[in-house]
C-alpha cells in the first residue's frame, strides 16, 4: 500500500494536471510578487513553459525564470517597435508569414541566404522583436510558433556569424522556452553540415528534437513530415507547397506597425510614442 503511494507521488507532472497545478502554484509562491511588464509576463502559461523546459524542477525553472525577467528588465523586448529594426527585414531574411500552421501556430519564415546586415545587435533586435510579434498574433490556447527555413543563396560567405548563431539559440532556449514547436530546415547545402556541427552543441536536447532536416530530392519521408505540419495550399512554393508568398518589406511594414499599437496595448504603453518611434493608430 505505502509502496503504491510513493509510486503516485512521483507520477510524472507531464500526465498528471493536478501535479501540474500544483507545480505551477509553487513556482509562484518562489518567484514571489511581481509588477510591471514582469506581472503580465508571468501567466499560468508562462509557468508552465518554463517548468515543462525544466522537466517540471520548481527550483531550475525558478532559476531559468528569473534570469529570463531580468533579461527583459533590461533588454526591453516588448519596447522595440517595427522603425527601430525594419531597415534589417528589407531582404526578407525573417519574417512572419500570412498563413499558420495546422495546429493554429504562427510561422516564422528564414531566410539566412537573404542576410543584408553586419551588426550583431542589430540583427539580434530584429529576430527579438519578430518573436514577441509571432507570440503577439498565436491563437488563444496557443502557445507555440514554427519555423521554416529555406537555405536557398546560403553560402558560407554570406552565412550567419556563430557569434550570431549562438545568441540566437541562446536567447530562443532560456528566454522564450518551449515557444518552438518545430523548425524546418528546407534542402540545406552539403556545406551546411560543417556549420551545423558547431551549432547543434549550442542547442539543449528539447530543442534539437524539435529541428528537422528536408531533403525533397533525397528524403520523400522528410517532406512528407513537413507536410503533416502545414497545408499544402498555404506552404510556399519554395518549400515545395502550392502558395505563391512573396516578401513585399513595404505591406509587411504596413502591418508590423499596425502590430505595434497592438503590443503596445497589450503591455499597457503609450502606444501613440515610445522610445522616440512614433506610431501611427489602426484605422478603425
Amino acid at each position: 500500500m505505502f509502496r503504491r503511494k510513493a509510486n503516485n507521488a512521483n507520477q510524472d507532472p507531464e500526465n498528471d494536471p493536478q501535479q501540474q497545478e500544483a507545480k505551477i502554484n509553487e513556482l509562484k509562491a518562489a518567484i514571489g510578487p511581481l509588477s510591471g511588464p514582469s506581472l503580465k509576463y508571468c501567466s499560468d502559461a508562462c509557468f508552465r513553459r518554463y517548468l515543462v523546459a525544466r522537466n517540471w524542477s520548481v527550483e531550475k525553472a525558478k532559476k531559468m525564470l528569473q534570469e529570463t525577467l531580468e533579461w527583459r528588465s533590461s533588454y526591453k523586448p516588448e519596447e522595440i517597435r517595427w522603425p527601430q529594426v525594419a531597415h534589417e527585414g528589407e531582404t526578407g531574411k525573417i519574417y512572419r508569414a500570412n498563413f499558420r500552421d495546422r495546429q493554429g501556430r504562427s510561422v516564422l519564415i528564414l531566410r539566412p541566404g537573404m542576410q543584408n546586415t553586419k551588426s550583431f545587435e542589430n540583427q539580434i533586435r530584429h529576430l527579438v522583436y519578430l518573436l514577441e510579434n509571432a507570440v503577439l498574433n498565436l491563437p488563444e490556447g496557443q502557445e507555440q510558433m514554427s519555423f521554416l527555413i529555406d537555405f536557398t543563396g546560403w553560402s558560407i560567405t554570406n552565412n550567419v556569424p556563430i557569434k550570431t548563431a549562438h545568441e540566437t539559440a541562446s536567447i530562443l532556449q532560456n528566454h522564450y522556452p518551449e515557444r518552438l514547436a518545430v523548425a524546418f530546415l528546407y534542402n540545406p547545402p552539403r556545406i551546411f553540415e560543417a556549420f551545423w556541427k558547431v551549432v547543434k552543441y549550442f542547442l539543449d536536447p528539447r530543442t534539437f528534437q524539435k529541428v528537422k532536416f528536408v531533403y525533397p530530392k533525397k528524403n520523400k519521408e522528410s517532406v512528407e513530415v513537413m507536410r503533416l505540419h502545414f497545408d499544402d495550399q498555404n506552404l510556399p512554393a519554395d518549400f515545395g507547397g502550392q502558395g505563391d508568398l512573396q516578401y513585399d518589406h513595404a505591406e509587411f511594414s504596413k502591418m508590423m506597425i499596425q502590430d505595434d499599437v497592438k503590443t503596445a496595448s497589450f503591455w499597457g504603453l503609450d502606444a501613440a510614442k515610445l522610445n522616440g518611434v512614433e506610431v501611427a493608430p489602426t484605422e478603425s
